[in-house]
């Protein structure tokens, strides 16, 4: 067998966007009524790229010192974002959840997590969705002060995980993210809403 066919027997799962779904418009739709200004927030005071860096280990604290800093008029608002974080979720990917839940059962694969999230709210997210603590272990960006794309956090991965690349899929909804270990030989499955999972794992041999 070669390696590009070798038997898959470690999935690593990305939770926000493939198990869990996190929006900051759950919260910001009762802040700002009008859609407008509310895009306009989501996407030039609390970002994206202001929240990720947040993943990668900078402190609440310290984000919201420079939005405020930047947007004092917004100062509620911004501190919203965290106060208010546990609302971002509207629940479980029911579908995904389960089939995770199948796979443990079955007993034939390693389960891991490899997640962008802030570690000042890892307990928090702990005890919001308890399943997180059924994975052999999980791997929090925050917490090792680097993040998905960027390399190291896949070699810490590999590492922490010991994982085979060929044996081993990632699945997450973000596509530069799953390119990035792909780069390390890990097989991928990039999860948009309409993903039906389980069909994408068969593709790659993995059976419940």
């Amino acid at each position: 067998m070669s390696c590009n066919m070798a038997k898959v027997d470690t999935l690593i799962f990305d939770l926000g966007g493939v198990l869990v779904d996190w929006n900051p418009e759950y919260v910001y739709k009762k802040v700002f009524e009008d859609e407008v200004k509310r895009n306009w927030f989501l996407t030039q005071v609390c970002s994206p790229e202001w929240n990720v860096a947040q993943d990668a280990g900078r402190s609440i604290a310290e984000a919201e010192a420079i939005k405020i800093a930047e947007y004092p008029e917004y100062k509620r608002e911004i501190k919203l974002f965290y106060q208010e974080w546990e609302h971002m979720f509207s629940g479980t990917i029911d579908e995904n959840v389960a089939l995770l839940k199948k796979l443990k059962a079955s007993g034939n694969y390693r389960l891991f997590a490899l997640t962008n999230w802030s570690a000042e709210k890892w307990d928090k997210a702990l005890e919001l969705f308890p399943f997180f603590k059924d994975f052999d272990d999980v791997l929090v960006s925050g917490r090792e002060k680097t993040r998905k794309p960027f390399r190291e956090i896949y070699q810490i991965a590999l590492e922490r995980f010991d994982l085979i690349p060929e044996k081993s899929l990632f699945m997450d909804d973000n596509e530069d993210n799953v390119n990035a270990f792909r780069e390390f030989g890990v097989k991928g499955i990039h999860v948009k809403p309409y993903t039906k999972l389980l069909s994408e794992l068969q593709v790659f041999g993995v059976s419940v």
